[in-house]
């Protein structure tokens, strides 16, 4: 009797998990639709006199970045979807992550919410969460490695992506509540920040590799967004030659570094 009273509060846990995780990853795609300004609010690009723009920093990635954020939310939507199904319900990598999912869903929606009120010091605090919570989940999932190719993808290298550019955003959202609250964005000042900013990157990259024993995405979710940094500063204004490159130095090591750990541990 008393198994058979365990094995449904179980399953209703489960239930409980799974309903949570579908309903956080719709409500933060929601509110990043909605956080845009492409239907209301402010656009990102305009929030608080423009800091958040490619422009107004040494350290914003180009524009075309941003698309990884499809990539990442698309990702999310068929994951939360998948673990929903009836199958998935007792699935002991979902019970480890699941709660943790939700709130790296809700911190991305709490995210959204304090960048378009122009809470921009707030928002660091909300990323800095945040990819404290996806370390914590590919962490987790380590534990236990997918066991289908699907689940690779769909499940850890959505997480790792969203970590990896959490990260980057961390960066850009950080120099923009710096002038926000009176830093010159630019001048010797500002390019020396931002090298050191990058150099800072370039260890987390080092360090996630090492700390996730060679997870390829969150390296590519870095990545990509500190070589749309390099692109921006290179081509783009302001313009910093220096900055560029140790934007793509950054990027490289951060490759690298996952690479070679995966390469050591097969």
């Amino acid at each position: 009797m008393t198994a058979t009273v365990n094995t449904q509060i179980s399953r209703q846990r489960d239930i409980v998990r799974q309903l949570s995780v579908l309903v956080s990853v719709v409500i933060a795609v929601v509110v990043s639709f909605l956080g845009s300004g492409a239907v209301v609010g402010t656009p990102v690009s305009e929030v608080a006199n423009g800091v958040l723009d490619s422009d107004a920093t040494l350290v914003a990635p180009g524009g075309a970045a941003f698309i990884i954020w499809g990539v990442i939310y698309t990702g999310l939507l068929l994951l939360g979807i998948n673990q929903a199904m009836p199958w998935r319900a007792q699935d002991s990598r979902q019970r480890r992550a699941g709660w943790l999912i939700v709130a790296s869903a809700l911190l991305n929606a709490a995210w959204i919410a304090a960048v378009q009120l122009a809470w921009l010091v707030v928002s660091v605090l909300l990323l800095v969460a945040l990819v404290a919570v996806l370390v914590l989940i590919l962490a987790r999932l380590n534990e236990q490695p997918a066991t289908t190719r699907y689940e690779r993808v769909m499940i850890d290298g959505t997480l790792g992506l969203y970590l990896g550019w959490a990260c980057i955003a961390t960066v850009a959202n950080s120099a923009a509540a710096g002038i926000s609250v009176g830093i010159d964005a630019l001048g010797t000042l500002a390019t020396a920040l931002a090298v050191v900013v990058l150099v800072v990157a370039a260890v987390v990259g080092i360090v996630l590799a090492i700390g996730l024993k060679g997870r390829i995405a969150p390296a590519i979710g870095l990545a990509w967004g500190l070589a749309w940094v390099a692109v921006e500063r290179a081509t783009g204004i302001p313009e910093s030659t220096i900055v560029a490159i140790f934007a793509a130095v950054a990027a490289v090591v951060t490759v690298v570094a996952a690479v070679t750990v995966r390469a050591r541990r097969n």
